[in-house]
């Protein structure tokens, strides 16, 4: 038998039977099989992980690129070293910030070329509903045509112009023409009732008010999150439509989902690494890099999505890397109401979840299953991607989850370097990345030359199999 062109091997390697010793045997970017640890056979090149954790490459469905035309906010050269330099191996963009929006095939198209030649690892694309495509079947076609692996609506305004809201009646229309085409509708639940009866939060306000956590967690109410939630159920139920609500930051929703699941309804749910890490009573005020929607909620929330991950009633976790200039974070004046809302983490992902989730008694396994196997299912992408099995890219990362480390703003890989987690010392240092059996990260060191491929589906297949 042929050598494989690599091995990687290690004493705790992740697979889907559990942690074991075991020889990735890598031949073509793909794992050929996974062998006992003893077989390495002379003539191959092989990457010791020794007792480190080796594990499939994080897939982090939740990531805003924000190019073409928002580049200046975030782009995919950037994006993708943070992802490499963090243990991520496969992005999904989001389809609003970037102009224009990924709203039409056409836009796709633009989203696409932009991201070649480019990107550090995979990335795939989400499709935008809006207001002009929400009943337009032959637009949604045309999307899922070009390769788009689902499709995201916001309830509530996106915060951008070139990505409307949807109404229930929008929503509507279109969960039929994706239930009738088998796409998954990604939705940022929260509904604009909830949040107008709370605008009263900001009434009369002044300038040392505005810097106030509490202001901005009270405009934010958890009823928005949970009403949204029931209005999807409901319209799951009706239509038949796959259901994904991401960035969950209320345990108040989770018995309505566990009711719609038993009931049989396709419905997933993820959470964030800053919901699972920081608290409201934590929040400093005027700590405006810590602002995002939904809000991060009190400690008792923290720990009650943590018991939700614990019984599986949270699908997956993905980061909602959200970075803007940080003139727009406005961290002088600490203006919650004015500041842009979103946290930068996609490098500190994997440290972030790990540290949190071994004070509470989680395991390596715990985290592939949450970070790779899940996000990989709920893309689409599971036969290539989130897992250690034969047949899978060999989409790797090796990292040590009991050495801490300190995060300094001047060592991450996004495009700027605002986010909550500085300074923080978490568990969990990445040593190497591999994308498809070529290393594109080791010991501080990033691949300078971009190997990272655009991921569509089955009918759009450009950059696939």
């Amino acid at each position: 038998m042929t050598p494989p062109e690599l091995i990687v091997r290690g004493r705790r390697v992740v697979t889907p039977e559990g942690v074991r010793p075991a020889a990735i045997h890598i031949r073509g970017g793909r794992i050929e099989r996974v062998a006992p640890f003893e077989e390495a056979p002379k003539g191959s090149q092989v990457i010791e992980g020794g007792t480190s954790v080796v594990m499939p490459g994080i897939v982090d469905t939740h990531v805003h690129v924000d190019e073409p035309g928002r580049t200046e906010w975030e782009g995919f050269v950037t994006a993708t070293r943070a992802a490499a330099a963090g243990g991520v191996t496969t992005i999904v963009d989001m389809p609003l910030n970037s102009i224009p929006a990924t709203t039409t095939r056409a836009a796709l198209l633009e989203k696409v070329l932009a991201s070649e030649g480019q990107c550090h690892v995979d990335v795939g694309f989400w499709g935008g509903i809006v207001p002009a495509n929400a009943g337009d079947g032959s637009e949604i076609a045309a999307m899922l045509a070009g390769g788009v692996l689902g499709f995201k609506a916001f309830l509530v305004p996106s915060g951008v112009d070139e990505f409307p809201s949807v109404d229930e009646p929008d929503l509507r229309k279109a969960m039929v023409e994706l239930a009738r085409r088998g796409a998954v509708l990604l939705a940022h639940a929260e509904l604009p009732g909830p949040l107008a009866a709370a605008a009263d939060a900001w009434d009369g306000a002044d300038a040392v008010e505005l810097r106030e956590y509490g202001r901005w967690l009270r405009s934010r109410p958890a009823e928005a999150e949970v009403e949204a939630v029931e209005m999807l159920i409901r319209l799951a139920r009706e239509t038949k439509c796959r259901v994904h609500v991401v960035h969950l930051a209320t345990p108040a929703a989770l018995p309505a989902l566990k009711a719609a699941r038993a009931e049989g309804l396709p419905i997933t749910v993820e959470t964030c690494p800053h919901y699972l890490t920081f608290c409201a009573e934590e929040i400093p005020d005027g700590a405006v890099a810590f602002k995002c929607a939904p809000p991060i909620r009190a400690r008792a929330d923290r720990e009650a999505l943590w018991e939700a991950l614990r019984a599986r009633e949270i699908d997956l976790i993905a980061s909602d890397h959200s970075p803007c200039p940080p003139e727009m974070k406005g961290l002088e004046a600490g203006d919650f109401r004015a500041a842009w809302g979103g946290i930068a983490s996609l490098q500190v992902t994997l440290p972030a979840v790990w540290s949190a989730a071994r004070e509470r008694g989680f395991s390596v396994t715990d985290l592939a299953a949450w970070m790779c196997a899940a996000p990989a299912r709920l893309a689409g992408l599971a036969d290539r991607k989130g897992s250690i099995a034969a047949g899978r890219d060999a989409d790797l990362v090796i990292w040590e989850p009991e050495v801490r480390w300190t995060i300094q703003p001047a060592m991450l890989q996004h495009r700027h370097k605002v986010t909550p987690y500085a300074g923080r010392t978490p568990f969990g240092l990445i040593r190497y990345t591999l994308l498809r059996g070529e290393t594109i990260y080791h010991d501080g060191a990033l691949l300078d030359r971009p190997i990272g491929r655009p991921l569509l589906n089955r009918e759009g297949q450009r950059g696939g199999r």
